[in-house]
């Protein structure tokens, strides 16, 4: 397939889904019901970082993607920067010169 032609096979997707089906990777569909979007951002993030260059680097940067979310989980991957920022505005720090004291 032409670099056009398979660019343009591309745009015309919209899932999860139809990414994996175009690149004929086998998947769990509770597996992607729960993470398609955190895939999906996984395998943009190994496209750039890989610079893929022609359909065998896309289906390999996809099957990665899937594969991070068959072995582990959106809480442990963070994939989305919402989770770096709940971790951090979880950590509370309170100095021990201040307990006990009213203020």
């Amino acid at each position: 397939m032409s670099a056009p032609a398979f660019l343009e096979a591309l745009a015309d997707m919209s899932s999860a889904e139809d990414f994996l089906n175009y690149f004929e990777i086998t998947f769990n569909q509770k597996v992607v019901e729960v993470n398609r979007l955190h895939i999906l951002k996984r395998f943009h993030d190994y496209l750039e970082e890989t610079h893929a260059l022609d359909q065998a680097d896309y289906a390999e940067c996809l099957q990665r993607a899937y594969q991070d979310f068959v072995e582990s989980d959106a809480l442990t991957e963070k994939v989305f920067a919402v989770f770096h920022r709940q971790e951090k505005q979880r950590e509370v720090r309170i100095p021990l010169t201040s307990i006990g004291h009213a203020t």
